[in-house]
């Protein structure tokens, strides 16, 4: 195993081939994650895609408790967010932080269902004129799925300006939770550019030059299938589907993209 990667007490090591996916161990809160995934509110549609976001095992890893208080930016449609919204309801809260050319189309997914979504609040991310700001120093755990390469597109210094605003809206000893899709370290950095894959290194510069420190790093978002080198970029593959119905087939048998897990922490001194 790579020097690199750590464990935390509540994570037990599987070894899968080359990759080493951490396996959260069973604790009080697993069942509540359970429950929220299974959860009737949910369409067949998003549960059709827990066996590649694999939800339970990801909000595990991350350390998410029923109690934090947990950001979750650039939420798109809500998958993660109809998971998040009945798990922290009781005890905790949560945040949706899109840009702000998005907040309405995140607030109609919300009003839909106010019995799942009555409670989760509406922030902007990043911040700008109009917007509403996440407190700095307020957040136990900040989320982000597969949107590091959005933020890459933008530029470097938009990707590292994320991050840093990250940095600021977390308590110390707060987490940072990465999910996104994969780029081979052997293949061209310029295809973070409009592939829609990142490197682990890429992302591992901007949470360190922004304050982070690396926490762990898990595999059970990988796919070996995924080969990473398609026409239309990750969009190749399911759900999107970038070609229609060309080799359809063929794409959804490697189901959707290989991706990295990574765990940040903001160092409480």
């Amino acid at each position: 195993m790579s020097p690199f990667l750590k464990v935390t007490a509540a994570l037990a090591v599987v070894a899968v081939g080359s990759t080493a996916i951490f396996a959260a161990k069973p604790t009080a809160h697993n069942a509540a994650l359970t429950n929220a995934v299974a959860s009737a509110h949910r369409s067949d549609a998003n549960r059709a895609r827990d066996k590649y976001r694999n939800p339970v095992q990801t909000l595990q890893f991350f350390g998410v408790k029923p109690n934090h208080k947990v950001v979750e930016l650039w939420p798109g449609g809500g998958w993660y967010t109809e998971i998040l919204a009945p798990y922290l309801a009781k005890d905790g809260s949560l945040i949706v932080a899109p840009p702000l050319a998005r907040t309405d189309r995140i607030k109609t997914v919300l009003s839909a269902n106010p019995a799942v979504f009555g409670k989760v609040q509406v922030a902007t991310f990043p911040m700008v004129e109009g917007g509403t700001a996440v407190a700095p120093g307020s957040a136990d755990v900040v989320l982000t799925f597969r949107n590091v390469h959005n933020w890459r597109f933008d530029g470097t210094d938009a990707a590292q300006s994320s991050f840093n605003a990250i940095f600021t809206m977390l308590k110390p000893g707060g987490v940072l939770g990465i999910v996104d899709h994969r780029l081979p370290e052997k293949m061209d950095t310029k295809l973070e550019e409009k592939s829609g894959y990142m490197k682990r290194s890429s992302i591992l510069a901007y949470a360190r030059k922004a304050g982070f420190k690396l926490a762990g790093e898990s595999g059970i978002n990988a796919n070996p299938k995924d080969t990473h080198d398609w026409e239309k970029g990750v969009w190749t593959l399911p759900p999107v589907y970038r070609l229609g119905e060309t080799d359809k087939t063929k794409y959804a048998a490697i189901g959707e993209s290989d991706r990295l897990t990574m765990k940040f922490v903001k160092p409480k001194n």
